[in-house]
């Protein structure tokens, strides 16, 4: 495991094919505490700093000569060694199609290149933690548009979702439109606490990293029809 498990450090490794992203990243990430353990320009190079840094998180740029962010994504998360380590895609528009099959990769989420200095060290350490969704909305656009128009399968065979509640297929339905815990909470009337059990059930039960991959899940699956209502099912 990475030190970032047993400590208050937060370790990182920046994939970009720009130095001045990877350094203007690196001293943000730098000033709020978190490690850059290494930088890498391409997928291959980002894939062997993963295996000798063993850091928490990943920063993934997608369009990058030789290796892309994608097939790095999916190389480093293949590895046991790696432990629970969590990729957060770059990319300079927030509907490239590209994220959604980094997503399938098993990505935990994405982000705009332009993205303030405060949201993006929020969201290495929001990714770290496993606790959240990294823009729900915008994922959720993102999975709607591309989810049926992507031809690369998935990077898993779909999980059953017979072994759900009907309480967890309904968590399950509300969290693929992009809801937050507490907006899930107010939703159907239960605590934020009853909701993250739920959540954290379903991971559990589907063998799934994180929520990203439960809404990745939930519209492959047919759970969720991309445009229609939450409550659409099979």
């Amino acid at each position: 495991m990475a030190d970032g498990v047993s400590g208050d450090t937060v370790r990182a490794v920046i994939a970009d094919d720009q130095a001045l992203v990877r350094t203007g990243f690196g001293m943000i990430l730098a000033a709020d505490g978190i490690e850059v353990t290494a930088e890498a320009a391409d997928g291959a190079e980002a894939v062997a700093a993963v295996l000798r840094t063993r850091p928490d998180v990943v920063l993934m740029d997608i369009r990058m000569p030789g290796m892309d962010g994608i097939e790095a994504t999916r190389r480093i998360l293949a590895e046991d060694s790696v432990g629970d380590i969590r990729v957060i895609i770059l990319t300079t528009y927030d509907l490239d199609h590209y994220v959604y099959a980094a997503l399938t990769a098993g990505a935990s989420g994405f982000l705009l290149k332009d993205v303030t200095p405060e949201h993006l060290v929020a969201a290495v350490r929001l990714v770290r933690s496993g606790d959240a969704l990294l823009a729900p909305a915008i994922t959720r656009r993102l999975i709607e548009r591309f989810a049926h128009r992507e031809a690369a399968p998935p990077a898993s065979p779909h999980r059953d979702l017979s072994g759900l509640t009907p309480r967890e297929l309904e968590v399950l339905r509300l969290l693929a439109t992009g809801l937050s815990n507490a907006e899930l909470a107010e939703r159907l009337f239960l605590s934020p606490t009853t909701v993250k059990t739920h959540v954290g059930r379903i991971l559990s039960k589907l063998e799934l990293r994180d929520r990203v991959q439960a809404v990745v899940l939930a519209y492959e699956s047919g759970l969720i029809t991309p445009g229609g209502p939450a409550e659409s099912a099979r």
